[in-house]
Order: structure tokens, then sequence, then C-alpha cells
């Protein structure tokens, strides 16, 4: 598997890809904006597009692991383990936080396994699912 940054190129095959943004163009809005703004990045094998994930740093000057997400057909193979080690390596904050529903206990175990810790939770995002907050840190701050 390999990571790079997402190209404008990728974006129908990302879309494509994502059973929400298939039908959702707010989410095939999103990975419109995160591709151009250089946030968005790729997981490919054998050329093809296999997963993708947004670092941004809209989350109080943090780096935010904003999306996460696998081809459903590969899910639990190392496609979210390798992308957000990846985007753990490309953050330039020494703190990066992430978020995932209470319901994806999957995400959940991945983000334990590599080394993240519950830092908070939102209510009301989406009714009934409330979403858990958690936090690395990548090193310590300069100043």
């Amino acid at each position: 598997m390999e990571i790079r940054k997402a190209h404008p190129g990728d974006r129908e095959l990302i879309v494509k890809l994502d059973h929400v943004a298939t039908h959702e163009k707010d989410r095939a809005a999103f990975i419109k904006r995160a591709i151009n703004s250089g946030a968005c990045f790729v997981c490919t094998e054998s050329g093809r597009i296999r997963g993708y994930g947004a670092l941004e740093y809209s989350f109080y000057e943090n780096g935010f692991i904003s999306m996460v997400y696998a081809d459903a057909d590969r899910r639990r193979q190392g496609i979210g383990s390798v992308l957000l080690r990846a985007m753990e390596e490309h953050c330039t904050t020494p703190k990066l936080f992430t978020s995932t529903n209470q319901t994806n206990v999957p995400m959940q175990l991945l983000l334990q396994r590599l080394g993240y810790v519950e830092s908070g939770i939102i209510f009301n995002l989406d009714p009934g699912d409330p979403e858990l907050i958690y936090f690395k840190q990548l090193r310590q701050d300069a100043a």
C-alpha cells in the first residue's frame, strides 16, 4: 500500500469509493475541498484507490483528521492504520485530534491501538450517536 496526496483527477474515484459521497452532495463537496486545499491523502494498492483521509488544521489550530475512509470490501485490512500513520507523519502540529461516532467501535479500537486517547465528547452532531474526540501527542512543543 502506498500513501500520496490526492490530486484533482482522483476526485471522481474517491467519490465513487465513498458510499456516502455517492448520494450526499455535501460529502462530495467536502472531498473536492479537501483535495483542492491539499488536505486529502489517498491509499493506493496496485494503482487503485483503496481509501482516503483528510488532515486539516481548523481544530483550534491543531492537526485534525476529519476523515478516514476505507473501501468497504477492504476494511480491517490495514488501510485505516496506514492512512492514520501517514497523516501523523505529515501533521505539522505537536497535537493531533480526530473523532468518531460512539457506535463506530472498530474505529475506536483502531485509534486506541495506535496510541490515541479519549479527549472529549460532542453531542448533537448525529442524533443519538455522540461524537467521541481522540487525541495523540506526536511530539513535545518546541516553545
